[in-house]
């Protein structure tokens, strides 16, 4: 510097230089004293000192300055690794709460599938319980087996056909009860039910199919399944006695009835044609009596009854089989008008007439040579009020003998002077004895009796086997008929008849009519 230069440069003397040696570190000249300066040299040396001093003291707090600033950094870079620290270790607890949360969501999930799961089973086993009627099922060809009452979401599933334990997995819920799918069988076939649709049958489960098969109604006539109708339901007539089902549709496609019982004609199996037109079906053409000769003994027997009730009838009336036809004929025949019903099955004569007769039966059936029925005309002479009686032929005999009965007390009715009374009178009494004759047939206390009241049972005695039991069923069916017939002049006037008679007895009754023309009250 120029100030320094300056002092050290001092007065100018003359000299020489030898050169600086910076070992030495000295001047070749003499250097002056301190007395050989100026006051004002002394107080430039002075302040150059202080100078230099001041200029050291500041370099000394500059190395201060930098120790601090070094200090200041290597505190604020701390400071920052703290920070960087502390921002990673929430970054990795941010992390750690989103696996937490997404572990935590999936477990919600999979609880709400499990439970939608377990809803969906729900209401298919509520489906399963609406679509029938459903009773408690049971596993095939066992016992019923009575259900756990356990709720299914109380957390323990018992299987009411096995009693096993039911885990999470799928199973059924209805009748009050739990299953495992494979428990819950088809009582028929022995399948699991897996369609959410199934019938019941008491307390057993189907497969629609197989409870159609084994359950589903099918017709008496032609064998097949009976339709449903335009609402989807069953339909199907049924004979109020015989309880023969079939389908509506018989009624109007000319399915013949047999003449006898009414019932119809099976598909599987015919009925006999007789020759006026009439079907018979085997059961009744089994007892059938077919001719005048055959008739005979039941007519023998008839007389008997009466006989018995005091009410003998001492003319001998000619009974005669005859054919629709002439049966027909007989009744345009008549001059007094008698009430009959629609299809007339007997008839009491009291006009000479010619009549058609019987005389020769048909045979029929296997085994037999084909015989055609014999017929010749009978003159009917008139000797007292009856000139004959008529009965429709190949008839059951215990339908033959209800009809004698009846015609029977019309010829008695007569002949002892009874006047002309009212038709619900006089048939309402009528239908009384031949309710009476069926009931002493029905209920006669051993063969014997029923033999000696019919020695017609000897043309068909080799035919006993179920004949028996189905002529007493035919002769409640004969008695039904008559019990239940909704006509006025038959059905009610014989109600009326059979109260005035199981009130008052039979003598009275006829008593009172005699005289007043009326049932007594």
């Amino acid at each position: 510097m120029d100030w320094v230069t300056h002092i050290f440069e001092g007065p100018s003397y003359e000299g020489q230089y030898h050169g600086y040696n910076e070992d030495d570190r000295y001047w070749n000249h003499q250097q002056p004293s301190a007395d050989e300066f100026t006051d004002h040299e002394r107080e430039e040396i002075d302040y150059a000192i202080a100078l230099s001093l001041s200029e050291e003291d500041w370099k000394g707090k500059n190395v201060i300055d930098h120790e601090k600033e070094r200090e200041q950094t290597s505190k604020a870079q701390l400071e920052e690794d703290e920070r960087r620290a502390k921002a990673l270790l929430e970054e990795d607890r941010k992390r750690a709460q989103l696996e937490e949360d997404e572990r935590r969501a999936k477990a919600l999930l999979e609880e709400d599938r499990k439970r939608a799961q377990l809803e969906e089973d729900e209401l298919l086993a509520k489906a399963l319980q609406e679509s029938l009627t459903v009773e408690s099922p049971t596993r095939p060809g066992g016992n019923l087996i009575e259900p756990h009452p356990i709720s299914p979401f109380s957390g323990l599933r018992i299987c009411a056909a096995c009693n096993g334990r039911i885990g999470l997995g799928r199973f059924l819920n209805c009748m009050d009860a739990v299953w495992h799918p494979e428990c819950f069988r088809c009582h028929a076939c022995g399948l699991p039910i897996t369609n959410p649709e199934f019938s019941l049958a008491g307390k057993r489960p189907y497969h629609k199919s197989c409870y159609k098969e084994n359950h589903h109604p099918r017709c008496d006539v032609c064998k097949n399944h009976i339709p449903r109708n335009g609402a989807g339901l069953i339909e199907y007539r049924a004979h109020p006695f015989w309880m023969q089902k079939y389908c509506p549709s018989h009624e109007r496609d000319g399915t013949p009835r047999c003449c006898s019982c009414e019932r119809l004609e099976p598909r599987d199996h015919g009925y006999i044609s007789l020759d006026d037109g009439r079907r018979l079906c085997l059961e009744c053409l089994d007892s059938a009596i077919m001719d005048t000769n055959e008739c005979q003994p039941l007519y023998l027997a008839i007389r008997e009854f009466y006989e018995g009730l005091n009410m003998k009838v001492d003319q001998q009336i000619p009974l005669l089989l005859v054919e629709r036809q002439a049966l027909n004929e007989a009744i345009e025949g008549e001059k007094n008008g008698h009430h009959h019903m629609p299809e007339t099955r007997g008839l009491c004569l009291s006009e000479e007439q010619c009549v058609t007769t019987v005389i020769r039966r048909p045979r029929i059936g296997a085994g037999y040579p084909l015989i055609p029925m014999i017929t010749e005309p009978y003159k009917l002479v008139r000797s007292c009020e009856v000139t004959a009686i008529l009965i429709l032929y190949g008839l059951p005999r215990l339908l033959t003998g209800s009809i004698l009965a009846h015609e029977m007390m019309h010829a008695w009715l007569r002949l002892n002077g009874f006047p002309n009374l009212r038709p619900e009178v006089e048939e309402g009494i009528c239908q009384v004895l031949a309710h009476m004759w069926l009931d002493s047939e029905i209920y006669s206390s051993s063969a014997n009796d029923a033999a000696s009241s019919s020695s017609s049972s000897a043309s068909f005695s080799s035919k006993k086997g179920k004949r028996p039991d189905y002529e007493k069923q035919l002769g409640d069916f004969f008695k039904h008929q008559i019990e239940s017939d909704t006509s006025t002049v038959y059905g009610e006037g014989f109600r009326s008849a059979n109260k005035s008679v199981e009130k008052y007895g039979l003598k009275s009754t006829l008593d009172h009519i005699r005289i007043t023309g009326i049932f007594p009250l």
